[in-house]
């Protein structure tokens, strides 16, 4: 085998398709598009979502619901969480920064502490709001809440 006889792998290499080149080639005419209507001419482009003049599934389905533009989406942050991140960092205040700094969060977040897990460290913590759990469970380990 050298240079002068490499071949592609059989059935590896296809030729393009060359339509609208002549009777001859058994692609003139229509050019594999068919006969007359908006298909077979220059510039057709299908809607998104039409169905071959069907009514269109977002047409038959009801509308329903609404979104709240009061709504305050929080990240809930577990008391767990804050054990591990006293622990590993040995911190006595949580605040905003440390939780960015850790990777919890980012800078546009609004952070609630929740009460799931359990929390022995005495800490500070600084959040946006916090469940009723949440608090007792910092109260209780000695420590204190700010809202920030």
């Amino acid at each position: 085998m050298e240079l002068h006889n490499l071949t592609p792998a059989a059935g590896s290499v296809k030729t393009a398709k060359r339509i609208g080149r002549g009777a001859g080639s058994g692609l003139g005419g229509t050019s594999t598009r068919g006969a007359k209507g908006a298909q077979s001419r220059s510039g057709y482009s299908k809607k998104i979502g039409f169905e071959g003049g069907q009514m269109p599934m977002q047409r038959r389905l009801p509308k329903f619901g609404f979104k709240n533009i009061n709504r305050v989406e929080y990240k809930a942050i577990n008391l767990n969480i804050l054990q591990q991140l006293a622990e590993s960092k040995k911190l006595e205040v949580i605040g905003l920064p440390e939780l960015f700094e850790a990777g919890f969060i980012n800078k546009t977040m609004l952070v609630k502490i929740l009460g799931t897990g359990t929390l022995t460290a005495k800490l500070t913590v600084k959040a946006n709001a916090f469940s009723k759990s949440a608090e007792a469970a910092i109260t209780a380990a000695g420590g204190t809440i700010e809202k920030i």
